[in-house]
């Protein structure tokens, strides 16, 4: 068995899948960056190739800048988008207002676990780290190195357990709860870019690389 320690030694992201609108996602593998843009053709998703079963990802993000009301911008690990007994793990950005953010985790399709926090910043201003810790018995949630919340596994207690894809996209969320969530759209500061960089993501093991095949 490997050691667990090794999930939490990391690895630059070198490929990526996109899974919808590839041509607003500008992915640049000697730079370690993306780019995801909202405009008229709607926002897109990139996803990494492989699933990872616990482990620390990372990420340097720089919001979208201008009236960013309605719009969700995110990192973070699902075991599969749409599926409605996935297991997630998220960052999620509420265009309404850019100096929070939103903690939230699933368990079987089942979340509700959402916790906001002050960030201290607008996270369009610059760039600043973002990384989750999963374990097998805790999960960590980072903001420039600075731990924001820590859930512990519970007896008796659902979680997170299944192999997840780190994920990040753009997209119009003010469908959702009337607007409520992330606020009505406008899109009078159109295009929308969230930028990504110096991804990392867990060293993955000879035996879990072999179990995708």
């Amino acid at each position: 068995m490997a050691d667990p320690s090794l999930h939490h030694e990391t690895q630059p992201l070198k490929q990526i899948a996109v899974d919808y609108t590839p041509e607003a996602c500008d992915h640049c593998p000697a730079a370690n960056s993306i780019a995801l843009t909202f405009d008229h053709r709607g926002g897109a998703r990139w996803r990494t190739t492989s699933r990872f079963r616990y482990g620390t990802f990372s990420a340097l993000i720089q919001c979208p800048g201008g009236n960013t009301s309605g719009l969700n911008f995110n990192l973070y690990l699902s075991s599969l988008e749409g599926d409605k007994s996935q297991d997630e793990i998220d960052f999620e950005f509420l265009g309404k207002d850019k100096t929070i953010v939103q903690t939230n985790y699933y368990t079987t399709g089942t979340g509700n676990r959402e916790q906001i926090h002050d960030l201290g910043f607008d996270c369009s201003d610059g760039f600043h780290e973002y990384v989750i810790k999963w374990d097998k018995e805790y999960i960590e949630w980072v903001i420039d190195g600075k731990l924001v919340r820590r859930v512990e596994r519970k007896e008796g207690e659902d979680f997170p357990d299944k192999p997840m894809f780190l994920y990040a996209s753009v997209w119009d969320a003010s469908d959702i709860d009337n607007a409520r969530w992330t606020g009505p759209y406008v899109g009078c500061d159109a295009p929308y870019v969230c930028l990504y960089k110096d991804i990392h993501v867990p060293v993955r093991t000879a035996l879990e690389c072999s179990s995708d095949s």
